[in-house]
């Protein structure tokens, strides 16, 4: 029987998505390291290793580019989540932790840059919008599936939004150099409420 080669060559298809992936990569890098001021086109495609045309190719303009890498950023860190198991006290403690490690590292930096951004330009916010709402709801249908019949009666979306808002206040105060030790004893006290009033 006649074998066939392995094919050892990546179709169109990959080397775009490869392309798009690097881009997206450096973008995320970029704000992270210098700010959205600091963060350029010329300076992606140098860390990306791709030509400008490459770039205008996947991306029509800046602000599309910052947000969908953003975007990309959310997928997959949502890719990395594990099956949360256990007691109802277990998956509250988990829950609150891996929000907590999610949206508080290079999404939240990489984020809140372009959202300062945004203030003041039109096209950015217009761009940073539908992100921003995919990630709500990304993140509040697993807060949903992993607090399935734990949580009471219509305190699920309230306790989510909460918890979202303490995290995003607690980020802010670790990137101006706030106390870690603080931050653990504020979350852990929100667990402790949390179990205490919002346990079915």
């Amino acid at each position: 029987m006649t074998q066939i080669p392995a094919r050892t060559h990546r179709t169109q298809r990959e080397r775009s998505d490869a392309t798009r992936e690097l881009l997206l990569d450096a973008t995320v890098d970029c704000l992270v390291e210098l700010g959205y001021a600091g963060t350029s086109i010329n300076e992606i495609c140098r860390r990306a290793g791709v030509s400008r045309g490459a770039q205008q190719h996947h991306f029509a303009s800046k602000a599309e580019l910052m947000a969908q890498a953003v975007e990309h950023l959310v997928v997959k860190l949502t890719e990395q989540s594990g099956e949360v198991r256990g007691s109802a006290a277990t998956k509250v403690n988990k829950t609150v932790d891996e929000l907590w490690e999610k949206l508080s590292g290079t999404l939240f930096t990489a984020a809140l840059e372009l959202w300062v951004a945004a203030r003041t330009d039109d096209e950015l916010r217009a761009a940073m919008e539908p992100m921003d709402r995919m990630l709500g709801r990304s993140t509040l249908a697993g807060y949903r599936e992993i607090t399935d019949g734990v949580m009471k009666p219509g305190s699920v979306d309230t306790v989510y939004w909460m918890t979202i808002n303490l995290i995003r206040g607690l980020a802010l105060d670790a990137m101006i150099g706030g106390d870690p030790r603080r931050h653990a004893t504020l979350l852990n006290e929100w667990k402790r409420i949390v179990k205490t009033i919002y346990l079915a």
